[in-house]
C-alpha cells in the first residue's frame, strides 16, 4: 500500500464515500475516509495526502472553506483538490476554482471520469523533469527550486499557476489559445473547462502584483507574456 497513491475522500454521505473508496482501491489508489473537516485534518496532520476529494457541502467548515484554509497552508498548498459537488452552475464551478480546487466533479459521475479526473491532477502534480531557470525582464522563474521572484523578492504562487508560468515564460510574446495551454499545462484530458484556464491566469496576476500585468489578454485569441509591464492593465482574465 506504500507506493499506492493516497486519496483522502472528505465527505458526509457514508454511501458515497463507500463507493468512491471502492472504486479507488480497485483502481490502484489508497484511499481515506473523513466524514467532516476536523476528522480531515487529523488525517493529513498524520500522513499527506496525494489528492483530496473534497464534498461541497459538509457539516461544520464547508468545503470551500476547507479548500481556503488548505491553499493558505504551506504544507498543503502543493496537494490537489477536486470539488464533489451537486452544483453544476458555472458561478458555482468558479467559486469552487476561486477557493483553491484544481478540478470539480459534479455528481453524479462515473467511476471513469472521476479516476480521469485523478490521473489528470496527479499527472499535474508529478514534478516536471526540468531544471532550467527562465526569466522575463526583472521575473524569474526557476524550476529547480519551484520559485519565483520579481526584482531578487520572492512571489508565491499555486502548482498549477507555476506551471502556466513556466510555460508562458519558456514562450514569450506568443499568443496562446486556451486550447493550447490546456493541452500544454494541464495535460492530455479532456474534462477541464476552457474558462478554468481564465480563473488560473487571473489568480497568477493577482500573485504577481505589479508583475502581473506582463501577462497580456489578446481578445478573441488567447494569452501571451510580454516582456513589458505597464502602469495599468485593462484586460481582465
Amino acid at each position: 500500500m506504500k507506493n499506492l497513491p493516497r486519496i483522502l475522500i472528505v465527505e458526509d454521505e457514508p454511501s458515497i464515500a463507500e463507493l468512491i473508496a471502492v472504486n479507488l482501491r480497485h483502481n490502484g489508489f489508497q484511499p481515506v475516509w473523513a466524514e467532516d473537516g476536523e476528522s480531515a485534518q487529523r488525517e493529513i496532520d498524520a500522513v499527506l495526502p496525494d489528492a483530496i476529494l473534497l464534498d461541497w457541502m459538509l457539516p461544520g467548515q464547508s468545503g470551500l472553506s476547507l479548500a481556503r484554509k488548505w491553499r493558505a497552508d504551506a504544507r498543503t498548498r502543493p496537494v490537489p483538490i477536486l470539488m464533489l459537488t451537486a452544483r453544476g452552475d458555472e458561478p458555482d464551478k468558479i467559486a469552487g476554482l476561486d477557493a483553491g480546487a484544481d478540478d470539480y466533479i459534479t455528481k453524479p459521475f462515473s467511476t471513469q471520469e472521476m479516476l480521469a479526473r485523478i490521473r489528470a491532477v496527479l499527472r499535474r502534480r508529478a514534478p516536471e523533469q526540468v531544471s532550467d531557470t527562465v526569466k522575463a525582464g526583472h521575473l524569474a522563474l526557476d524550476a529547480a527550486t519551484h520559485r519565483v521572484t520579481w526584482h531578487d523578492k520572492p512571489v508565491k504562487v499555486g502548482p498549477t499557476e507555476f506551471k502556466l508560468l513556466h510555460f508562458l515564460m519558456k514562450h514569450p510574446e506568443r499568443v496562446h489559445s486556451r486550447s493550447q495551454l490546456l493541452d500544454k499545462v494541464w495535460g492530455d484530458h479532456v474534462f477541464i473547462e476552457e474558462r478554468t484556464v481564465d480563473v488560473h491566469v487571473k489568480r497568477l496576476r493577482e500573485s504577481l502584483g505589479s508583475a502581473g500585468t506582463m501577462i497580456e489578454t489578446v481578445r478573441g485569441a488567447g494569452y501571451r507574456l510580454t516582456h513589458d509591464v505597464r502602469a495599468t492593465q485593462g484586460s481582465p482574465a
